[in-house]
């Protein structure tokens, strides 16, 4: 049972390993929502991740013939940083299994720690079939990542503490995967203060505890999509979804192209890296039904590799207009280039990219297109860009801009 005690009990435990993660308070999503905003930044733990509050606390549970035995789970990646930074703490051996997309700096810092590290499947599900296939060959034993009361417990000390500095706080909004973090949460706020409303956010690519609650048990979607890696999971806790059928109060759904104007707002209005999966938090401030209130977003970790940061960057800079291409149709003759590059500079545009193409008609003289990619300040700016482009009489097509 998740009870009061065992939470006290909790809290008092991680603070061996956790880091202190004050609330930020955002002026910028406040004024966006039209609530008051905090955020619970997890993503400042030492693993990167709250998942190492669950890991720890587990492990510190179980017997010392259960730890020396060693330690087996599966885990997209910051579960497996928590388990393996408890396992050196006790001087245990970690076996870890990770998707084979797993972003390599979570797999890198999983090695880094002291773990044995077996890529696995192509999403978590997979990974935890062969983790439960080791366990059972080498009889180590298995910390799961969610569906288990004790992790569960050590995620929630997470509401203590927001409990702790911001008593009178209304919404707390929890990332969900498997539902580890949502049932810690959800659970010990209910008990601190059956008014308090701790709403879910899922992918909308692999929501499987909003199908699960909407069909009163749990369901197994078919499989996930979505750039939020750490919470690409098909079925949640059959052991936690009681619970969160008790303390949950409602479930958002962001799309993946949501998570990435978010890390965009994240990175340029709080110089704070967040991972995808800590992001639909942030996403779900833009979908609020309410004014008002106090909200406390938790932003769940911070472990991003650069190939997949740069990628999100590229593409929120497309989404937001900051970055667009124009097609034009010019007389292969000097000065055609030129023209175009002077009314994007007068219109304070900046070129970032050209592409010459001679070939598209077979009457060069008559047209040879030109690919303009432009750097803008934002919608406004791109259509004036756009609109003194048409003025001059180059007819410019907006494409797909790639970068």
């Amino acid at each position: 049972m998740l009870t009061l005690d065992a939470f006290e009990e909790a809290a008092a435990k991680v603070k061996e390993v956790t880091q202190e993660t004050k609330l930020i308070e955002s002026s910028y999503f406040s004024e966006i929502s039209h609530n008051r905003v905090f955020f619970k930044p997890e993503n400042m733990q030492r693993t990167g991740a709250y998942k190492v509050r669950g890991a720890y606390y587990k492990i510190s549970t179980l017997t010392d013939e259960e730890r020396d035995r060693g330690l087996i789970t599966a885990s997209a990646g910051n579960h497996a940083q928590g388990v393996a930074y408890a396992a050196r703490h006790y001087g245990v051996k970690a076996t870890i299994v990770m998707p084979t997309t797993t972003p390599l700096i979570k797999v890198e810092r999983t090695k880094a720690l002291g773990a044995d590290v077996v890529l696995a499947g192509n999403v978590y599900d997979e990974a935890y079939e062969h983790a439960l296939k080791l366990a059972e060959e080498n009889g180590y034993t298995f910390i799961h990542p969610f569906n288990d009361l004790g992790v569960a417990t050590g995620q929630g000390t997470i509401a203590m503490e927001i409990v702790q500095e911001l008593p009178l706080v209304d919404y707390i909004l929890v990332p969900i995967g498997g539902g580890g973090l949502a049932t810690g949460v959800s659970t010990l706020a209910k008990l601190l203060n059956p008014h308090i409303k701790v709403i879910g956010v899922e992918p909308a690519g692999a929501a499987c505890m909003k199908a699960s609650l909407e069909a009163g048990h749990v369901v197994k979607l078919p499989s996930a999509n979505t750039i939020a890696d750490g919470t690409a999971v098909l079925e949640p806790g059959d052991k936690i979804f009681p619970y969160i059928q008790q303390n949950l109060d409602g479930i958002i759904t962001v799309d993946d192209d949501e998570i990435i104007v978010a890390f965009l707002d994240m990175v340029e209005n709080h110089k704070m890296i967040v991972e995808n999966s800590g992001l639909l938090t942030v996403a779900a401030l833009r979908h609020l039904d309410f004014e008002g209130k106090k909200v406390v977003s938790i932003l769940s970790g911070g472990n991003m590799d650069v190939i997949t940061m740069s990628s999100v960057v590229q593409h929120g800079l497309i989404q937001r207009d900051r970055i667009f291409t124009v097609s034009v149709l010019l007389p292969d003759r000097p000065g055609e280039l030129v023209r175009v590059a002077s009314v994007v500079a007068d219109n304070k545009g900046n070129v970032i990219r050209l592409d010459h193409n001679q070939f598209v008609s077979t009457n060069r003289q008559a047209a040879v297109e030109l690919r303009v990619t432009i750097e803008a300040f934002g919608p406004d700016h791109k259509k004036q860009i756009v609109k003194a482009l048409e003025d001059e009489g180059f007819r410019p097509k907006l494409i797909q801009a790639h970068l």
